[in-house]
């Protein structure tokens, strides 16, 4: 079987008709397979974990971050960098034996750094009406109308510093994100004196970001966009994909042992897609930030939505019976174990911020992929337009589905997208 050569450019705007094969079944999967789905595609979604419960989405904190239109490397960031490291009380971690294996990426992070003006001008229009974007995607997909919208909620978000510098902080903040147009109004007394334990609310001041939201369950969320593909015709595979092949006339995909052919294949692995897309010509400097949060069954929420605890780099959410509190990020590899070392300083965090104690039952970790310019790739495969790629959307996977899903769509029918990708495109790193 002879394999693809390098196509002409008007190729990648072809359609791609037939069987389309998604590989990862977690949000951007998930929300792909909703929207191709309802477009009457015919889909098979790959995942080795069960239905909805791959990948960084399930264990997301559940907030629509409308406002981080900034992709995180900045001179800043990198100027105070080592306040951020675990050993000075932050809550990143770099094992030092992983170092010489990150620097590659670290140099490509720094460079971006740098380039964060032009960056936020990519990332902007695609975060800024993330809520708007679930609320007209939960209309369009979902087969059981109002299930989906059920699990959102335009609640917007709050964010507090403690301690000597919060009014200065939040000040600065505030500016900030009115530079950005990014609309923040002074945290709610009582929401203040809540977080305070009913003290009068000294050394702590907050805001409140009208235009954020939230999901009240990522888990469900998932589970819902899963059901609406399955119910208009997708089949799931539970199987780990192994390698894509591109041939003339399709794609074979290897998993479990076993070859199936497609007309088309969307790589949307999350922290595993750059082994699928190496082979083909693309360099995906693709990175692995693992999180993790706790649970509180039944737990008392101080806040109507996610309360960001600035100064311990802490979000609590509150969600269906429960609150999720989520934090850390650990460059330790896509398949590194949990540690419980880092449940129990998120326990011991929760607790001494005024929380009941977490359930050691309800934990999660997993890793956030991540590119060094903190910006995600959504492009065609140069060598082989038939192969569609999704990835890399590091803390955004959750607010950046709905959008995403409508991209990779307008890609998949030869649409010219509603967005321009050539940002995006994994082209920006280079070819292998």
């Amino acid at each position: 079987m002879r394999s693809m050569p390098a196509p002409p450019d008007q190729d990648r705007k072809l359609p791609i008709r037939g069987r389309i094969a998604i590989v990862g079944a977690g949000i951007i999967g998930s929300a792909i397979a909703a929207q191709l789905s309802l477009e009457g595609r015919r889909i098979v979604l790959f995942d080795p974990a069960p239905p909805g419960r791959g990948g960084a989405g399930y264990g997301n904190v559940g907030h629509l971050a409308a406002e981080l239109v900034q992709p995180l490397p900045s001179p800043q960031l990198l100027a105070g960098f080592w306040k951020l490291l675990t050993f000075a009380g932050g809550p990143l971690e770099i094992p030092p034996w992983r170092v010489p294996l990150l620097a590659p990426w670290m140099l490509r992070f720094v460079r971006a750094a740098f380039a964060r003006a032009r960056h936020t001008q990519i990332l902007a229009p695609l975060v800024q009406p993330a809520v708007r974007a679930w609320e007209d995607f939960a209309r369009e997909v979902d087969t059981q109308q109002g299930a989906l919208d059920r699990l959102l909620r335009p609640s917007g978000h709050y964010e507090v510093w403690q301690g000597p510098g919060a009014y200065g902080a939040a000040a600065a903040q505030a500016a900030g994100m009115a530079r950005l147009s990014i609309p923040t109004e002074p945290m709610p007394a009582q929401i203040l004196e809540a977080i305070g334990r009913g003290r009068p609310a000294r050394g702590a001041a907050g805001l409140f970001f009208p235009q954020s939201g939230q999901v009240t369950d990522p888990g469900a969320v998932l589970a819902r966009l899963i059901a609406c593909a399955l119910e208009r015709g997708a089949a799931i595979r539970g199987a780990k994909v192994t390698a894509i092949v591109p041939e003339e006339a399709g794609v074979r995909v290897q998993a479990a042992e076993r070859e199936e052919f497609f007309d088309g294949v969307i790589v949307c692995a999350g922290a595993w897609s750059a082994p699928l897309l190496r082979p083909l010509g693309l360099v995906v400097p693709l990175e692995s930030a693992r999180g993790y949060h706790v649970e509180i069954p039944g737990g008392e929420s101080l806040a109507p939505g996610p309360l960001v605890y600035a100064d311990h780099h802490l979000v609590v959410t509150p969600m269906e019976g429960r609150l999720r509190a989520s934090g850390f990020m650990e460059f330790r590899g896509a398949d590194a174990s949990p540690r419980e070392k880092r449940y129990r300083q998120l326990d011991a965090l929760v607790q001494r911020l005024g929380y009941a104690r977490p359930d050691p039952s309800r934990r999660w970790c997993g890793p956030r992929p991540v590119l060094p310019d903190y910006l995600p790739a959504i492009g065609r495969v140069a060598r082989a337009p038939q192969v569609v790629y999704a990835l890399g959307h590091q803390h955004l996977g959750l607010t950046l589905a709905p959008v995403t899903a409508r991209l990779v769509a307008d890609l998949v029918a030869g649409r010219t997208p509603r967005q321009d990708l050539r940002a995006l495109d994994l082209a920006r790193f280079g070819s292998g």
